[in-house]
């Protein structure tokens, strides 16, 4: 059985005109599970940030980090990726 972790902080780049991206945002919103956004349209070190860790230049891009150390990335609006991190994490209920 794989060990619940606790969700640290959710970042999730984004631009201003990306419908997928204000999508993810309403869901998480919905759910009232709190993140940190960074727009890459005006932020250039968060857009140097997006494709160190991504290694690429779409949006959304999201990061979940977990008490442990780990990180998780999910690249797009990818609901079930992010449906999937959520009912594994202890402190976020799906």
């Amino acid at each position: 059985m794989q060990k619940r972790r606790k969700i640290i902080k959710i970042t999730i780049y984004s631009t201003k005109r990306c419908a997928y991206c204000t999508s993810l945002k309403n869901w998480l919103d919905e759910k009232d599970i709190k993140y940190t956004v960074y727009n890459v349209d005006e932020n250039p070190i968060a857009a140097q940030n997006m494709v160190r860790l991504s290694g690429q230049m779409g949006v959304p891009f999201s990061t979940i980090e977990y008490g442990d150390g780990k990180q998780s990335k999910i690249l797009g609006f990818d609901r079930p990726k992010f449906e999937a991190v959520f009912s594994a994490a202890k402190n976020v209920n799906m």
